[in-house]
This record gives C-alpha cells, structure tokens and sequence, in this order.
C-alpha cells in the first residue's frame, strides 16, 4: 500500500498531490478510510510516474549553480556573469558584473541583487507607460520575491512584481504589467477584465504561453537564497 498523507474537508470530490515527494490525499469528511485506500490504489502507476519526475525535478534544482562565465536572464537574453575587480556588483549593457572569488552561493546572491535593481527600474518604468495608456495610475509599484505570483494588486492599487518577471521576454514583461494594470479597473477575472487587457494587447494569450514556458524553466532552478 502507498503511504500518503489524509487531509478531510468540507469537499464533494476526491483530489491527490504528489508534491516533493509526498502524497497528500484530499476527501469529503465521511468517505471511508477503505473507498479512500481503493482510489489510491487505483491511481499506482500514475503516482509512481509522479514520483519519478518529482525526484527527477528536485535532483535537478539540486543541481542548479551559478558561475563566473555562465550566463543568466535578463528581459529575455542571455548574459554572462563576468568578474570584476573591486567590491560592486551591476549590469552593464553585455554582462552581469561582481568581484573575483565569489562562491557559487554568493554569486547566486549578486544576481538577486542585482535582479532586483533592474526589475525596480524597469518594471516601474513600463507600469507607468502602460498605465497612462490605459488611462489608470497605481498607488506605487514595488519589487517582492514571491515564487508562484507574478504580479499581484492590492485594494489599494499598489502594484507588486516578482522580481524574477525581469528574466521574461519583454512582450511577456508588458503582459503581466497589462494584466495587473487592468485590475485597477476590475478586481475580478470577469469578461470584462479579459477585454480591457486584450483592448491594450490583442495576442495576450500567446504571451501568457510563454510565461507559461518560463513558469517551468524556473521551476527547474534554484533561486532560494
């Protein structure tokens, strides 16, 4: 039998993740324990399948480090990370620039770093050109970590950037800007918000299939500090 963890809550159907290596069975409140055992059983060769590529995934970001002549993303280009005497970090039009002797951790670090100087810099940049064309203003734009978001808007129409949308293609950068742009309008996903983004980007959803693409790149790498 498959040991898995057994979450109950007030829900109609059954659902399963496998996430990290663990399984988390999610059931109605009174579905017996052996209904429950019976559908896991049923799903075996799916969960086995999971399980070898979230192993396969997680060896991977094990993997992940950066080092000098490697190269990183920035608004969709690959640039090296160069060494550079003295104590400052920064990007200059054809690398990443750091001090000598760096570990792979710390270079990973500088990246950050600096990642986050340019996502401030330029994700401000393009919230305000968009937004004074479509006809909105947010509260403030700012820089976050956030892994599985974004962009997000609060109700006080601060908009919020993960750093890492900087790494996208400029075209998928202007989409998640649109995006959160438009819900200074509508605080919703309704067809309404859909039409105010399209009206500013008509092939939206070719952009959303390629931060999609991105999603998953990253998902294999290890940015956690």
């Amino acid at each position: 039998m498959i040991n898995y963890t057994l979450t109950r809550a007030k829900r109609k159907t059954v659902a399963l993740y496998v996430r990290n290596g663990n399984i988390e069975v999610r059931v109605p409140m009174k579905m017996p324990k052996c209904d429950i055992d019976k559908f896991v059983s049923s799903k075996e060769k799916w969960i086995i399948d999971r399980l070898a590529k979230s192993h396969e995934h997680s060896e991977q970001r094990k993997s992940f480090e950066l080092n000098y002549g490697g190269t990183v993303l920035y608004r969709g280009k690959s640039y090296p990370i160069t060494a550079k005497s003295g104590k400052h970090i920064g990007f200059y039009d054809t690398a990443f620039y750091m001090p000598p002797d760096l570990t792979s951790k710390q270079i990973k670090a500088a990246c950050v770093q600096i990642y986050r100087m340019l996502a401030k810099r330029d994700l401000t940049q393009k919230t305000f050109d968009f937004a004074k064309q479509m006809s909105v203003m947010p509260t403030s734009v700012k820089i976050n970590g956030a892994v599985t978001r974004w962009g997000s808007c609060s109700g006080r129409k601060s908009i919020n950037f993960s750093w890492r949308l900087i790494m996208a293609d400029d075209d998928v950068i202007d989409y998640v800007v649109v995006h959160e742009l438009a819900h200074l309008t509508e605080m919703n996903h309704s067809k309404k918000f859909w039409s105010i983004v399209e009206k500013a980007l008509p092939n939206y959803k070719e952009r959303q299939l390629r931060l999609k693409e991105l999603q998953k790149k990253l998902n294999m790498e290890d940015w956690e500090m």
